[in-house]
């Protein structure tokens, strides 16, 4: 193989995992979870960077599932957060709050 095609073929398998993840699926994910409690899209996701969204979301969103499960007032997501669903959806909601960050110049159309 010539290094022209194992560059393209690593660039292909790294390039996979990150294709796993949709905005569009985390912008619905937060319109179904998140924003009952905390509005629209545009208010919770830029109210952070990209590097902290990116930092509460790390091994699955744990920091963020702790956040709202050591709050009383998210009492009500609380049987959502110790769901397997909230894990399964995590990397779309966090490419979503990244997407839409501070720091990121997106907005998005939650409505």
């Amino acid at each position: 193989m010539t290094k022209l095609n194992q560059l393209i073929a690593i660039s292909f398998l790294l390039a996979v995992p990150m294709l796993n993840a949709a905005t569009y699926k985390g912008q619905k994910v937060y319109i179904a979870s998140c924003k009952p409690c905390h509005g629209g899209g545009q208010e919770l996701a830029a109210s952070k960077k990209m590097r902290t969204w990116e930092k509460i979301m790390e091994n699955k969103g744990e920091k963020l599932a702790d956040i709202h499960m050591a709050s009383k007032k998210a009492q009500a997501s609380w049987e959502y957060f110790s769901d397997r669903k909230f894990t399964k959806d995590s990397r779309h909601l966090e490419d979503f709050l990244t997407e839409y960050a501070r720091d990121s110049g997106n907005v998005p159309a939650c409505n």
